[in-house]
């Protein structure tokens, strides 16, 4: 998960939400990164190969640790992202359940410090802001309120265009 939860649920902006929302919403902004981007965060460098039942990939794990976030190509099936739960001498267990397969390469995905602090403050719009999305200035006086345009010089994705700055030097050409 490029932020954890538990990171999130510590800040005042997230109290009483409950830990299954933000965990979506964390998958849906991290999928929407990772989209916008083109860019898969993938450390080459720690990856393993093993067959899948249940929730296993047996093989040697030798770098991944619990918390970390995989992802599984080239097995057809179970393509996509999963965090690691548990981890053994010949195995490591992931948070989902996966189809019988015989391959599957699992990678690594590391996330810069930078675009994990720009996906809290994502977080924190969210939580603050979304309901009022559109609304440019409001007046309680004689109530005036006045809209901007939602186009693509002022937003990505559903988001402030200036909020989404900090994604520019990871972006990849699109062939």
């Amino acid at each position: 998960m490029i932020v954890s939860v538990k990171e999130l649920l510590a800040m005042p902006e997230f109290s009483g939400k409950s830990e299954a929302t933000l965990k979506r919403k964390l998958n849906a902004v991290e999928h929407l990164i990772r989209s916008y981007t083109n860019n898969n965060f993938q450390n080459r460098s720690i990856r393993m190969e093993g067959n899948s039942k249940g929730n296993v990939i047996n093989g040697y794990a030798q770098y991944f640790k619990e918390g970390d976030t995989v992802q599984i190509s080239q097995s057809d099936v179970n393509d996509g992202l999963y965090l690691v739960t548990e981890i053994a001498d010949n195995f490591i267990r992931l948070d989902a359940d996966l189809f019988d397969v015989p391959k599957n390469l699992v990678t690594k995905v590391e996330y810069p410090a930078d675009v994990q602090e720009g996906v809290i403050e994502l977080m924190i719009w969210e939580a603050k802001n979304r309901q009022k999305v559109g609304i440019k200035s409001e007046t309680l006086s004689r109530h005036s309120v006045s809209y901007y345009d939602q186009d693509a010089n002022n937003q990505v994705m559903g988001y402030p265009v200036s909020l989404l700055g900090f994604l520019k030097p990871y972006m990849k050409a699109r062939f």
